[in-house]
């Protein structure tokens, strides 16, 4: 199982100060286990006072989602630099 990052320790320590279960807390985390995903998440955290557990888990999702749609676009722009670099090379050559 992957570390939980530092932002991630500090994301259980938020949610057990909330009164959460310890393994609702470690369920939360590990997914949640990123800099940026856990202080997503403590900044959504840090509107309220108290959410009910569901909340949480439907923004931990929302979370990854965003996440997920990131580094998929991250990997079509490389994909279409080196698409893009191919064919300059090759219209280089035919020239």
């Amino acid at each position: 199982m992957k570390a939980k990052s530092e932002v991630s320790q500090e994301l259980y320590q938020m949610l057990l100060d909330r009164g959460y279960q310890e393994r609702f807390c470690d369920l939360v985390t590990q997914n949640l286990n990123t800099d940026f995903t856990a202080q997503r998440m403590i900044y959504y955290l840090s509107h309220y006072r108290s959410l009910p557990e569901g909340e949480i888990v439907d923004e931990m999702l929302a979370i990854l989602d965003d996440r997920k749609r990131i580094m998929q676009k991250k990997q079509l722009e490389h994909s279409n630099a080196v698409y893009n670099e191919y064919l300059n090379r090759r219209r280089m050559e035919e020239d």
